[in-house]
C-alpha cells in the first residue's frame, strides 16, 4: 500500500479515532483484498514507530498534574494512543509534529486517545477472512521500540 492510499484511508477517520470512525475505517478495508489490508497494518505500524521519538514522548499530559501539581508525563500506552490520535488526525498533522514538536502537545492531552485506530487492522482482517489477525507488522509501534528515536536508550 502506498502512502498516498495510507492517508486516503486515515482520512475516512475525519480526524477522530474513535469507535464509530474506527469500525467504518474497519469496513472500507474489508472489501479491500488482503494484501492491502496487510499493507494498511504496515504503514500504520511504521507511522507509529516514526512517531515513537523521545522529544514527543517526554512531553507531559496536557492540563494533568501529579498529586503536589507537577506535570505529569505520558505513559508508555498513553503516547502509544497519543501517536495513534496524531496519526488520526490526518497526515498534515503527523507531517507537522516532525517539524514542530509544539504541534504535538495538544494531543497528549485526555481528550484524544487513539486506541481504537490499533484495532483496525485485526477487524478488517477478521470481517474480510473470518480468521483472527495472527500477524506481525515491518516495524513495532511500541513505546521505546525505535531505537533511533530514543538515543539515550541506546547500549
Amino acid at each position: 500500500m502506498t502512502w498516498a492510499d495510507f492517508w486516503t484511508l486515515i482520512d475516512t477517520l475525519n480526524g477522530e479515532a474513535d469507535e464509530a470512525s474506527c469500525r467504518r475505517l474497519a469496513e472500507e478495508l474489508r472489501n479491500r483484498p488482503v494484501p492491502e489490508i496487510i499493507g494498511f497494518a504496515d504503514r500504520h505500524a511504521e507511522a507509529l514507530y516514526r512517531l515513537d521519538q523521545e522529544k514527543f514522548g517526554v512531553l507531559p499530559v496536557v492540563n494533568m498534574t501529579d498529586r503536589i501539581g507537577s506535570p505529569s508525563p505520558q505513559s508508555a500506552d498513553h503516547f502509544l494512543y497519543t501517536r495513534c490520535a496524531v496519526v488520526a488526525a490526518g497526515r498534515a498533522a503527523w507531517e507537522d509534529v516532525f517539524f514542530d514538536v509544539d504541534k504535538f502537545v495538544p494531543f497528549t492531552s485526555t481528550q484524544y486517545d487513539g486506541e481504537w485506530l490499533l484495532h483496525v487492522p485485526g477487524q478488517a482482517y477478521e470481517l474480510a477472512t473470518g480468521q483472527a489477525w495472527d500477524r506481525s507488522t515491518r516495524y513495532c509501534f511500541e513505546t521505546f521500540s525505535n531505537k533511533d528515536g530514543w538515543p539515550h536508550l541506546q547500549n
